[in-house]
């Protein structure tokens, strides 16, 4: 069906739609076990007497092996098994994502990861309860799920320039955030019947997803005989390697340059090799975005797991109507993805956005824990604005910064980094998504004001790392405006 599309704005926008669904899949199939504990664990007094005579259990309709006191302990390790198999597999992945075809890649690992999902909800209808079996999808599915982000991005980096990447990849990687709510959604639907089908069910759809990419996923223009976009604009500051950055000065809202047209890449010419981790580490810009992320992601995360439970707790909502609140905060990450996008395209500053808004968020995380639950309208407000400003940087990073610092100038034209940039970026960052849960559990009992002081530290360790590139934006901006005030 592809080679009947006419143009490449078509291919370009088949290329969105795919891989929008793609990732919107990965993520729908995560978010099902933070639905299911509470049907692993549930207020069996709520229920009315024990059925069962031969026992006087309280949890005696909990399922096993999360029946014990120590089930908080349990639920924790699921987490941290698939968070740190992501972490570890990332940084492996995007080598592998730079050396095999990115269809053949992204298809293999959403089959994969739709049967890992699916088998943690088998064990329901296979009436497992050993810990082993769960722990052990967890992780393969981890590992699995590391295929999806370093390969989109690839691809939306093959399709699209620099000059409004910002914005197209806001907007795009609302993905995230819509496949959470769907994953919510479809998991809520069967969580009370049979909590299985709330991961055979999000196991099936990422499977048809990955088999329709295979086949209608288009990687790079050139294979459809579509000129490859402009991914930096050549500049007379672009001679001197200290003067520009990937990510500095104004950007090219056109996408056109003639300069930058001037070697064509459809020229005969030897395949670049595949990057090293260590060349991707020398890209500027590499080191600073991963560390920020680390910071970044390590919020976003604390607030995906650990929000229903904080409103539960604080606010006193039940289950079902924190959940549908904690959705909220996804619903600002879309507004702030396309926000901060919007931002650094038209200033030219992605580390700039990036830390204004962090700057920002510290204070508002503040006030969401002290006045965030004093009612229903300010909780609400409250969620979005601290969704937009937590997740926007996180969003900006994830997609325009690392497809900038993978088609980056000092590469040459050589594309072959952005998998590997992105996985390395996006690596860093899951270790941070693995520690603030874990953070967040230790430090919880000891009273919830303290998780926001640890979550506001990390926004002002992240906006910090950030500071060596913010200098060099800067300093981006004042020369063209000295040169024109006759300085």
């Amino acid at each position: 069906l592809t080679s009947l599309l006419p143009s490449s704005p078509s291919y370009r926008g088949l290329t969105l739609v795919l891989t929008f669904l793609s990732y919107a899949s990965y993520h729908l199939s995560r978010k099902p076990i933070s639905i299911v504990k509470s049907q692993l664990h549930p207020n069996c007094s709520a229920l009315g007497p024990n059925p069962h005579n031969d026992s006087n259990s309280t949890t005696w309709c909990s399922w096993a092996p999360f029946d014990g006191d120590n089930y908080k302990e349990l639920f924790g390790a699921l987490d941290n098994a698939f968070l740190v198999a992501y972490a570890i597999g990332m940084f492996i992945s995007g080598i592998f994502g730079e050396r095999l075809p990115l269809r053949y890649y992204l298809s293999g690992g959403m089959v994969l990861s739709g049967l890992f999902t699916a088998l943690f909800g088998l064990g329901y209808f296979w009436n497992i309860h050993v810990l082993w079996y769960f722990i052990v999808v967890q992780v393969c599915n981890g590992l699995v799920q590391t295929t999806g982000w370093p390969a989109v991005v690839a691809c939306i980096g093959n399709w699209f320039g620099k000059g409004k990447r910002g914005l197209i990849m806001g907007i795009w990687n609302s993905h995230t955030s819509v496949g959470n709510i769907l994953g919510s959604l479809i998991a809520g639907a069967w969580v009370s019947s049979a909590w299985g089908l709330s991961f055979v069910v999000p196991g099936i759809i990422i499977t048809v997803v990955g088999i329709i990419c295979f086949f209608f996923l288009v990687e790079y223009p050139e294979d459809v005989d579509c000129n490859p976009p402009l991914h930096h604009v050549m500049t007379t500051s672009e001679k001197d390697p200290e003067a520009v950055i990937s990510n500095e000065g104004p950007l090219s809202l056109s996408g056109q340059s003639s300069v930058g047209h001037s070697k064509s890449p459809k020229e005969p010419a030897e395949e670049p090799e595949a990057i090293s981790f260590l060349g991707a580490l020398r890209i500027p810009g590499v080191v600073e975005f991963s560390l920020c992320l680390l910071f970044a992601k390590l919020v976003s995360y604390t607030f995906l797991y650990w929000l229903p439970l904080y409103i539960v707790n604080v606010a006193h909502f039940g289950a079902k109507e924190a959940g549908d609140l904690s959705t909220l905060f996804d619903v600002g990450g879309i507004l702030g993805g396309i926000f901060a996008g919007l931002i650094s395209d038209y200033t030219g500053g992605r580390a700039t956005t990036c830390c204004v808004m962090l700057v920002v968020a510290a204070p508002m995380l503040f006030l969401y824990n002290h006045v965030g639950q004093n009612g229903i309208g300010i909780s609400v407000a409250m969620l979005i604005i601290c969704g937009a400003l937590v997740n926007g940087p996180y969003a900006l990073i994830t997609t325009a910064v690392s497809a900038d610092l993978g088609t980056h100038e000092s590469l040459k034209g050589n594309a072959k980094a952005l998998s590997t940039v992105t996985a390395i970026i996006d690596g860093t960052g899951s270790i941070g998504a693995a520690l603030g849960p874990l953070l967040a559990g230790l430090i919880s009992p000891t009273g919830w004001n303290n998780v926001f002081y640890m979550l506001i530290a990390a926004d002002v360790l992240a906006c910090l790392l950030l500071a060596r590139v913010v200098v060099k934006e800067a300093r981006g901006w004042c020369g063209p405006m000295a040169r024109q005030r006759g300085y």
